[in-house]
């Protein structure tokens, strides 16, 4: 392969762990805005099964954990949230720690080192494995996507505005700051 493609591949495999590393700072601002009142609120007539927000950060925490534990178990990885009984601190503690980790396990994925660890992408016992690679950072970033959505939802459907004074989780430029990137979105 011309050294110009594995340039190339190196640049996108930077650009997937950057965007990667901003995911969890659109975490934190959402946890850093979000009115505490929402944190537990339940709508008018939910159903029983209704997650929280609380409950949806903690599956969001968990689900990395999963990740983890099945695809770099020589990670250490954080202790699980209890989406009935964490705090909004809690899951901002958490989730940093979490993140560090994935993007750790990440990193390792997308090496093109032929000693990298982690060679699977295990999502749990419910799915297939996959070989660790593209298709792994995608479905961690949709999923991580999906659940926000949820999140900035929900906080509306109750009433509570989050994000309405700051581009939030639009502003890359500042996302990148904020994950401590050197580079900005390319």
């Amino acid at each position: 392969m011309p050294l110009q493609s594995h340039a190339a591949l190196a640049e996108i495999r930077d650009s997937l762990l950057e965007t990667y590393a901003a995911n969890d700072a659109m975490n934190q601002i959402i946890l850093a805005d979000l009115d505490p009142r929402a944190w537990r609120a339940k709508l008018a007539g939910q159903e029983a099964g209704g997650r929280t927000i609380a409950a949806i950060f903690a599956h969001l925490h968990n689900c990395r954990l999963v990740w983890l534990k099945n695809s770099a178990p020589h990670l250490e990885c954080p202790p699980p949230l209890d989406p009935d009984r964490c705090t909004i601190k809690q899951a901002a503690r958490a989730h940093k720690k979490s993140a560090s980790q994935c993007l750790r396990m990440l990193k390792d994925a997308l090496s093109a080192s032929p000693n990298r660890r982690v060679t699977k992408f295990s999502r749990g016992s419910w799915a297939q494995i996959w070989p660790a690679g593209g298709t792994m950072f995608a479905y961690m970033f949709s999923h991580e996507a999906h659940h926000r959505g949820q999140i900035l939802m929900l906080s509306h459907q109750l009433g509570y505005r989050l994000l309405h004074k700051t581009p939030g989780v639009w502003h890359w430029e500042k996302l990148w700051k904020q994950a401590g990137l050197a580079t900005r979105p390319r």
